[in-house]
């Protein structure tokens, strides 16, 4: 006669908590809340707005929901009038130039401050950190006159030249990531005949691919993004970008928010576009690239 053996599963005890956890459990969900609701309000204001007509937008209240959800003229009206095709093709020849050039003046000089020992290495580090401390608009005066002498002021050159400079974080970034790559890999290329510049070239540059993730993830949204230098040196309707390109819709006699309601939505949708198309590169790039040195 077969015997069944019964298996009894240990009950778990219920969890207790005392006040002070309640009280602080209720405080961070509801922080967590309060803050997402304060970070969603700008966007669904801006959702809003941008379907409503001039005569509804002055008649109701921000958080008034259109009667007319499938109203695209004030999109259709914003990206004509604005020239957003024209300044969405001066806004991605910006960011690629100054990506491109970015990550290449960036990892090489985080190849040289980490890889060469020499007298004042230090000194140069702490530069760029002193340097990252001032602050931009405090300079715009000489850099204004030195861009005016040199002729880049309303020209997308000169701008980009401006915009090229230096990331100082992404040269940190690619120093802490490179102290993590053995200095073997260069000896050992060394020994088989290699330059510096093949080192860098097909070596420490491949490896520095989540890293260069990150850095381009950092400064593409600073670049695309940026306005005051932009409405700055930019001043010509030829040769704006993006982020000033709406600006036609603000005067003296009023704004159309609707319509740069509209345009902002607009502008909005290509990083969305590429969020949503890349981000598990994105989410994995910064992960990895996010070292300890």
């Amino acid at each position: 006669m077969d015997k069944t053996v019964k298996t009894y599963k240990p009950v778990k005890a219920k969890k207790t908590y005392t006040p002070t956890q309640c009280v602080w459990g209720f405080l961070k969900y509801f922080s967590l809340c309060f803050f997402g609701f304060i970070a969603l309000l700008p966007i669904v204001s801006c959702v809003i707005t941008a379907f409503k007509s001039d005569k509804e937008y002055q008649s109701t209240s921000v958080m008034t929901l259109p009667k007319n959800w499938l109203n695209f003229s004030n999109f259709v009206s914003a990206f004509t009038k604005a020239n957003m095709g024209r300044a969405f093709f001066n806004s991605l020849i910006v960011m690629v130039v100054v990506l491109g050039v970015s990550v290449i003046i960036g990892s090489q000089l985080a190849f040289v401050l980490n890889r060469f020992k020499f007298p004042g290495n230090k000194l140069i580090r702490n530069l760029f950190f002193f340097a990252s401390l001032l602050p931009a608009v405090a300079m715009q005066v000489s850099v204004y006159n030195i861009m005016g002498k040199l002729g880049f002021i309303n020209h997308l050159y000169g701008y980009i030249i401006m915009m090229c400079g230096t990331d100082v974080i992404s040269i940190y970034l690619f120093i802490q990531f490179m102290e993590n790559i053995p200095v073997s890999l260069d000896e050992s290329a060394i020994m088989d005949g290699a330059s510096y510049w093949t080192i860098y070239w097909k070596i420490i540059l491949p490896l520095l691919k989540p890293a260069i993730v990150t850095s381009c993830i950092l400064k593409g949204v600073s670049v695309y993004n940026e306005y005051y230098c932009a409405n700055l040196y930019l001043q010509s309707p030829d040769v704006r970008t993006l982020a000033t390109s709406l600006y036609v819709f603000v005067g003296p006699m009023g704004s159309k928010y609707n319509l740069i309601c509209a345009g902002v939505i607009i502008s909005f949708l290509p990083a969305l576009i590429v969020f949503i198309l890349f981000q598990k590169q994105i989410y994995s790039g910064i992960a990895t690239g996010a070292v300890k040195g």
